[in-house]
């Protein structure tokens, strides 16, 4: 049975916020759990586009906070599906921040998110496959397997031994 085709594209999202004071850590930079919050509603919204269904969050990439943003800053968070598997799909978010009064822009944060598509009982159910379109598309789509594999083994739910897609990773020549 084939399944439904959905291109990346069709679960493009974007959200716009302004960092205000009660955003702020001490030092007036975004605080980094609400950069987190803000980064699971918008890959959310583009996993509830793509499946049409209830997301759950599954798991989160790692995030690094190597560009502070500002008091004041708008931050612009851009999520789209990169690849569906059977009832789970992963969302790629890019972060950008800009200072308006300058025109100053950051790229500030990417990351992976993983979604799973429930019922309106929480149990999975099936999705679309992804259509990568861009060469983007296609370079984050190809990943994504092996993004998957490692979650996997990370998270005690794989062994490394059946990574095929990592075991150049894990086998000594």
């Amino acid at each position: 049975m084939n399944r439904e085709q959905k291109s990346s594209a069709a679960s493009k999202v974007t959200m716009t916020e302004m960092v205000m004071p009660n955003d702020t850590n001490p030092l007036d930079n975004l605080m980094g759990g609400r950069l987190m919050h803000w980064m699971d509603i918008v890959s959310a919204i583009a996993a509830q586009r793509h499946s049409n269904s209830v997301v759950v969050t599954a798991s989160v990439d790692n995030i690094s906070f190597s560009k502070a943003i500002q008091l004041g800053n708008v931050v612009t968070l851009n999520a789209f599906v990169t690849r569906a598997f059977n009832t789970s799909m992963e969302v790629y978010i890019h972060v950008t921040a800009e200072y308006i009064p300058t025109g100053e822009k950051i790229e500030s944060h990417s990351a992976f998110f993983t979604f799973v598509a429930v019922d309106k009982h929480g149990k999975p159910i099936p999705i679309p496959e992804v259509v990568p379109e861009t060469d983007f598309e296609r370079e984050l789509y190809d990943g994504a397997l092996r993004r998957r594999q490692l979650r996997l083994i990370l998270g005690k739910r794989m062994k490394p031994q059946d990574a095929n897609e990592l075991k150049s990773l894990f086998e000594n020549d």
